[in-house]
């Protein structure tokens, strides 16, 4: 009886795994998963739809925009908008840096913190946390504080 109660607990709870995940709030930011090796954003929520544009950045940070029945509305860096699979997504957080010119990565963050290199524009990053207008990045496991205001996906969606 223990096991049958057991084996339901955990059945049930795969079962509404997949539903919470259909109830977050929009927006939230994102990231194309790691094992993504191809995204295709598509023009519908649907593989019969025609691909808008394909991806082949993992770690590429997204915001979800919208949620519908195992498809994400995302928008990309540049504004870009359409539907992927759900699954092609992760939940990390990732930046990327923005600007015309290479951003400093600081010991700290502080602006008088010796630099430790630059990141030119369009960098991917994992973003690990914002504070008082700096977040600290790890960039392939080089980790620094860069001003947030250099990144997009470190603030609110």
């Amino acid at each position: 009886m223990r096991f049958l109660i057991c084996l339901a607990a955990l059945v049930s709870g795969a079962l509404a795994s997949p539903a919470a995940a259909q109830t977050r709030e929009t927006p939230y930011w994102a990231t194309i998963r790691d094992s993504a090796t191809v995204l295709n954003m598509r023009v519908g929520p649907s593989k019969d739809y025609k691909i808008a544009w394909v991806y082949r950045r993992p770690g590429l940070p997204v915001k979800v925009v919208r949620v519908l029945e195992g498809w994400r509305l995302i928008e990309d860096p540049h504004g870009d908008q359409g539907w992927v699979s759900a699954p092609l997504l992760s939940p990390a957080r990732g930046i990327i840096v923005t600007g015309e010119e290479p951003a400093a990565i600081r010991a700290s963050g502080a602006s008088d913190a010796d630099i430790r290199w630059r990141a030119a524009p369009g960098v991917v990053a994992k973003l690990e946390r914002c504070e008082e207008g700096w977040c600290q990045i790890d960039v392939d496991g080089r980790r620094g504080w860069v001003r947030q205001s250099q990144l997009w996906g470190s603030g609110e969606p």
